[in-house]
């Protein structure tokens, strides 16, 4: 289950949410995640924002990298490179990138949206196919990340969800996010007031159980994602923030260690 690091970093960042007033992001913010199965430390993801210009339009570039570490290196090696571009004015992404190495398993993969037009042009550079999209607002795995740490959750109540349309993996899915309310975490960084959710994910196939991911993340103007816990069909897997700069807004920190 280790080739599943990069993808649980991106369920980690979907409960990132903030005030539209103030953004949560900013060029040069970069996040490091540990990785933890069991006892064993399993691998590393990271994830930055940096401007860019696209047909003189302001827009933004992330990377996010994903790999395994340690012993799990040696038994299944991961190499995951996954990034986005999307316009700042609409939050919405226009290319999306995925090269992927998981144990032997390599995959090159561009996806390139025309919103207006409600479709997504899929190559993988053998081939390209185009296929239809339900809305003009989708998003990919990883601009979903920032357009939700932008959204106003100040009159979410428990239980309460926020709903979204992600495109992946050559299909268009509905992607749930339940508000469990506040709760204080231990971290390496000290005492941590956190946002609690539960995203709805598709269970059968990698996660035990349709709920079996718990997500905590600031909070603060950041909501940044401090941690995860998911329930695998194979053993349970834990990630931790781990390292990190370029914040837009103070880290509030209960009490340091």
């Amino acid at each position: 289950m280790y080739k599943k690091i990069f993808y649980l970093l991106i369920l980690i960042s979907l409960a990132a949410f903030s005030q539209k007033s103030e953004p949560a992001y900013k060029n040069g913010e970069w996040l490091k995640f540990r990785m933890h199965y069991g006892l064993i430390n399993a691998g590393c993801a990271t994830i930055e924002i940096n401007d860019h210009i696209e047909d003189d339009a302001q827009a933004y570039h992330v990377i996010g990298k994903g790999w395994t570490t340690g012993i799990t290196k040696f038994f299944f090696p991961v190499e995951d490179d996954y990034q986005t571009w999307f316009y700042k004015d609409s939050g919405l992404p226009f290319h999306f990138r995925r090269r992927v190495s998981e144990g032997g398993h390599k995959k090159s993969r561009d996806v390139y949206f025309d919103q207006t037009a409600k479709s997504a042009l899929i190559k993988n550079h053998k081939h390209k196919k185009e296929f239809s999209v339900p809305i003009n607002n989708v998003q990919d795995m990883i601009s979903s990340f920032y357009h939700l740490r932008n959204h106003d959750i100040s009159e979410m109540k428990l239980n309460d969800e926020i709903k979204l349309m992600m495109f992946f993996d050559s299909e268009s899915f509905d992607f749930r996010m339940r508000y469990l309310g506040n709760e204080v975490i231990n971290s390496k960084f000290g005492k941590i007031k956190c946002h609690k959710f539960r995203p709805m994910v598709q269970s059968g196939r990698v996660f035990e159980t349709e709920e079996s991911l718990t997500i905590w993340v600031t909070a603060d103007k950041n909501k940044i994602p401090i941690r995860i816990k998911a329930e695998l069909a194979v053993g349970s897997l834990k990630a931790d923030l781990d390292q990190y700069k370029g914040l837009t807004h103070p880290f509030n920190i209960i009490f340091s260690k």
